[in-house]
């Protein structure tokens, strides 16, 4: 048996969100429709006009923050790190958007490049997203609201984790939908890409969860810390 490789969580916790929001720009530059799960907020940010996707995002988790709490019938003040990691996962993912001209918006109109480069941007987002939630899942440090959503509630209710991800991506495609209909009536956002996201985003996360799991030990490097973000 090969020997596992330790990693500290916290950096693990950092990956997750520098990956995670490269990958959103990264699907957004490929124009074959978001991941389900950040479609309300790119739709709302496409509607208003006045916020970015990332200042999307602080709306649409702020909802479901509140949800959370209602379905876990408790509020701790540790829950709030949730937040902060959105706030953190909103600021970066505009970084990516800004300063990178092919994820910018107002320099490279998104889906104008070449498809092979169209396809190859949905692929290697595709993979980051999956390979980046399941970061998530390994850390301690609670991860942005969507992921931590789905962590905190399928332990509340001692349901399979995977199998309760891939329920919470078809219900997050379905309100998607309605969302993009009302306020546009067609679809902004929504595509194809959606579409395959939303069957394979649960699936992959499975297996890179396993494969993790043989290959890596991880420790927290502040055990102390760690242990007051017990759900």
């Amino acid at each position: 048996m090969s020997k596992k490789i330790t990693l500290h969580g916290e950096f693990v916790y950092v990956a997750a969100i520098l990956l995670l929001s490269l990958a959103v720009a990264m699907l957004s530059a490929a124009n074959f429709g978001v991941s389900m799960i950040v479609a309300p907020a790119y739709i709302i940010s496409q509607k208003l006009g006045v916020i970015t996707f990332g200042q999307g995002e602080y709306l649409v988790q702020s909802i479901l923050f509140i949800v959370f709490c209602i379905l876990m019938k408790k509020v701790k003040l540790i829950y709030f790190s949730s937040f902060a990691t959105c706030l953190i996962y909103g600021a970066v993912l505009d970084l990516w958007r800004k300063f990178v001209p092919l994820f910018n918006p107002d320099i490279t109109v998104p889906g104008s490049m070449d498809l092979p480069v169209r396809v190859l941007l949905f692929i290697g987002g595709m993979i980051l997203t999956s390979f980046s939630v399941m970061l998530f899942y390994k850390t301690y440090l609670y991860p942005q609201v969507y992921d931590f959503f789905v962590k905190g509630i399928s332990a509340r209710f001692n349901k399979d984790r995977t199998k309760f991800k891939i329920a919470f991506d078809f219900s997050c495609l379905a309100v998607s939908c309605v969302l993009t209909l009302v306020l546009f009536r067609r679809f902004v956002g929504i595509g194809v890409g959606t579409l395959i996201l939303t069957a394979l985003n649960g699936f992959i996360i499975g297996r890179f969860d396993k494969l993790f799991d043989k290959c890596v030990n991880l420790k927290p490097l502040f055990p102390k810390f760690a242990a007051k973000f017990d759900l």
